[in-house]
């Protein structure tokens, strides 16, 4: 998400750009004799009014974006238990990111977890500084990130996770599996002294949540009639409503990870409008070919395949990276899904793993090829090849995806010892919505 952000004395300093890796301890000791007066940054006003837009389209990202996204995709007994998941995970994950989230994330120097001395956003005042925005600015952007992720599993357990379960493991997966690796990529850690390349979230935010999703859908099992009975989507109105507010507020998700107003910025945003594009014309093309018609809902989850796979690189690849990372995320997650649900016969309901898992696993890797600048990328640092970057790419994957699957895993068989993760078939039958609720989303 940032060039490189360092935590020196509880002020947050980010410094852009800088080489990683080895150049890394160089610049904590360069920091360290430099007087005082000098770490004060000045606070930039476009930066801050920009960074303050890109917190509000993230958010919109989550709602309504993604909750319509979701409702439309389910059967019409359940279009308000997705709204209300979405909804209910974006209230707890602002208040877990003020309580501990925020501190453990960027505070402290560990390689595997920050510290509690900004616990409760002590010591965070209208004044405080992360390199030229307001402190406070920087936070509500990171909040906005967490708030999103676990809205973003619930795609996999849709229809049939029982509220409280929901609620339960959405709050501790967010403690134990997404603030230790936003440490490890973002705040300091190990993955980002390696030098990984994870411009927005490829491993923090779509890896994690694809992999949790898929987790929860092997143990909490299949929809009852999956994969026999069809469960198609009740209102793709919604769906493409949503999908469209995706789109928009993307380029805060992407554009802001710069924290800053400038080409770096407006770069990431063209790279992620080319990709989404390019991924919507790969999954139409492929649907055209096999069955001889488009579909409005492959149009809109190629959309979202191309958008979580350049998602990852978007900071560090040019246009023409942007188009092949779209085309290859279009292609490569469209199969994916097939075989998930065709061939595994896993019901990972709204295709999170598949779609957001592998896109972003896949631009994860990629951004090690596109950021050489042959490619019209920002070039390796300094160290740095396309064997030795990939490396490190296909290092974060794999300890993301490892670390997410294990505890997620264990995290549900915790919690089904203390409440029921999934409904009875009665209320499955019956719907989410008034077995739960004791409301409707329909009133015809």
């Amino acid at each position: 998400m940032f060039n490189n952000i360092l935590s020196i004395a509880g002020e947050n300093l980010v410094a852009r750009p800088i080489t990683r890796g080895a150049l890394w301890g160089l610049a904590m000791i360069a920091i360290a004799l430099t007087p005082a007066s000098a770490h004060a940054a000045e606070i930039n006003a476009g930066d801050t009014a920009w960074i303050l837009t890109a917190s509000a389209l993230v958010l919109l990202m989550t709602l309504p974006g993604l909750s319509l996204f979701y409702a439309g995709l389910v059967r019409s007994r359940n279009v308000l238990s997705i709204l209300m998941q979405c909804f209910t995970i974006a209230c707890a994950m602002s208040l877990l990111w003020f309580l501990v989230g925020y501190s453990l994330a960027f505070s402290g120097d560990g390689a595997w977890i920050g510290n509690l001395d900004k616990a409760m956003l002590s010591g965070v005042t209208a004044d405080s500084v992360s390199g030229s925005i307001p402190e406070t600015a920087f936070i509500v952007f990171q909040m906005t990130f967490i708030m999103i992720t676990p809205a973003l599993f619930v795609g996999g357990f849709a229809e049939r996770i029982n509220f409280s379960a929901m609620l339960i493991y959405s709050v501790l997966w967010s403690l134990l599996v997404y603030v230790p690796i936003c440490h490890w990529v973002w705040g300091g850690g190990w993955l980002m002294q390696k030098g990984l390349l994870d411009f927005a979230g490829g491993t923090v935010v779509h890896i994690t949540a694809g992999v949790s999703a898929v987790v929860a859908a092997v143990v909490l099992g299949s929809r009852n009639g999956f994969p026999t009975r069809a469960m198609p989507p009740h209102n793709l109105a919604l769906t493409v409503t949503g999908a469209g507010l995706l789109w928009f507020g993307w380029f805060g998700f992407n554009g802001g990870s710069q924290l800053a107003a400038d080409g770096g910025a407006a770069m990431a945003i063209l790279v992620t409008h080319l990709s989404a594009a390019a991924g919507s014309l790969a999954w139409i093309t492929i649907e055209w070919v096999r069955y001889g018609k488009p579909s409005v809902l492959g149009i809109v989850t190629g959309m979202v395949a191309g958008l979580g796979s350049i998602t990852p690189a978007s900071g560090f690849v040019g246009p023409l990276g942007g188009v092949l990372i779209g085309l290859a995320g279009g292609t490569v997650c469209y199969f994916a899904t097939q075989f998930i649900k065709g061939r595994l016969k896993i019901d990972d309901s709204l295709d999170v793993f598949p779609v957001h898992g592998v896109g972003g696993a896949l631009g994860t890797l990629l951004a090690a090829v596109f950021v050489a600048s042959q490619w019209g990328g920002s070039g390796y640092a300094e160290g740095m090849n396309l064997g030795s970057q990939f490396m490190v790419q296909l290092t974060g994957v794999v300890a993301t995806a490892v670390y997410a699957g294990v505890v997620s895993y264990v995290l549900l068989k915790l919690i089904g010892l203390v409440v029921d993760l999934r409904v009875d078939a009665e209320t499955e039958q019956q719907g989410l919505d008034l077995a739960q609720h004791g409301e409707t989303g329909y009133n015809l």
